[in-house]
């Protein structure tokens, strides 16, 4: 297992991601590669710019307000039950939002299992877990805070009382 990771400067932070030998992403987080590290992994994964480039780039044009999908290939670690989450989440439309509820008839689960399973996403930004909100629309946990899904829903034209100001 050859994973590399990149780490580079966006609008909202440092952000790193981890790839997979053959460049599939695995992981993603806001902040520096340290927070990429699972103490499950059997190997840390190398610095590798060339390999992530991909996408590094998808990344950095969805921040700077030039991409709305990604069209990169996932392949996070999960059990099927998250993977079926998370695979819901990718569902969701550019500047739209689902509450945990809506998720949760769709996988036939509870809203608190779905929220367990958002917030176990290892692929933030590229899998939308910042698109899942409340079921009265406010904004509910997210991993890198709050002010920063309020900034990656007002970059997707999202606006409400709920939004926190940057």
């Amino acid at each position: 297992m050859n994973h590399a990771v990149a780490t580079f400067e966006t609008p909202i932070g440092e952000f790193s991601v981890e790839v997979d030998e053959t460049g599939a992403v695995v992981a993603t987080t806001l902040g520096g590669a340290d927070r990429l590290l699972n103490p499950g992994k059997k190997s840390r994964p190398v610095p590798c710019d060339d390999r992530a480039a991909a996408a590094r780039g998808q990344i950095q044009d969805y921040l700077a307000g030039r991409r709305r999908d990604f069209s990169l290939r996932l392949e996070p670690e999960g059990t099927p039950f998250q993977k079926r989450v998370w695979g819901e989440l990718l569902k969701i439309p550019f500047g739209e939002t689902r509450s945990y509820g809506e998720i949760a008839k769709k996988v036939g689960s509870s809203p608190r299992a779905v929220g367990r399973a958002v917030g176990t996403n290892p692929v933030c930004l590229i899998v939308p877990c910042h698109r899942v909100i409340g079921a009265d629309g406010s904004l509910t946990g997210f991993a890198f805070g709050l002010r920063i899904k309020s900034w990656l829903l007002r970059l997707e034209g999202i606006e409400s009382d709920s939004l926190l100001a940057i």
